[in-house]
């Protein structure tokens, strides 16, 4: 197994202000758009991106919420394993906001097909977009398409993103690892 650096930390910094100027573009005060992070991995770029916005950019408000999709995915009865769901938060309404969910890997859609269902619980938003810092567009099942990227990956065969966070697993970093 192999692993190359596909972003350094100095480069998911540049990223990530790139799409935080992106999403003040769009959505400017904040005032009719919530932030959503899926849950597990999308929350930690979802928190940094809150934070990039309130620190750097003085948004004074912003509602950020983590949505669970455990048991809204096609394939959660399909492992040996009992799945274990992490907690929705999400203490505000969506009706007729308009809500950009978020995530850290687009790979096949099916992770992004079930948080679209599992929102539908929480009402009905006036427009949905979508967030990635990787998407990797050859490898779609479903015709799933962010509204915002990081960064663009053409992996291939059995090649896998991983995105590593500094709160989570110590370094920021995005490797391309080859099985």
């Amino acid at each position: 197994m192999s692993q190359k650096v596909l972003l350094s930390e100095k480069e998911i910094n540049i990223i990530l202000h790139r799409l935080a100027c992106q999403l003040l573009e769009n959505h400017l005060d904040f005032e009719n758009t919530v932030l959503i992070g899926i849950q597990p991995r999308g929350t930690f770029l979802a928190d940094r991106l809150t934070k990039i916005l309130k620190e750097d950019y003085k948004v004074k408000h912003i509602d950020l919420g983590f949505l669970d999709i455990t048991f809204y995915r096609d394939d959660f009865r399909r492992g040996e394993k009992p799945l274990e769901a992490t907690a929705t938060k999400i203490n505000f309404l969506i009706e007729d906001k308009n809500v950009v969910l978020i995530d850290d890997v687009l790979y096949t859609g099916r992770s992004i097909n079930a948080a679209l269902t599992a929102l539908q619980s929480f009402g009905r938003p006036k427009d949905v977009e979508l967030l990635t810092l990787i998407d990797r567009r050859f490898s779609r099942h479903l015709p799933i398409q962010p509204n915002y990227r990081g960064r663009q990956v053409d992996a291939i065969n059995d090649e896998k993103v991983k995105v590593m966070w500094k709160e989570n697993d110590g370094a920021d970093v995005i490797y391309l690892i080859n099985k």
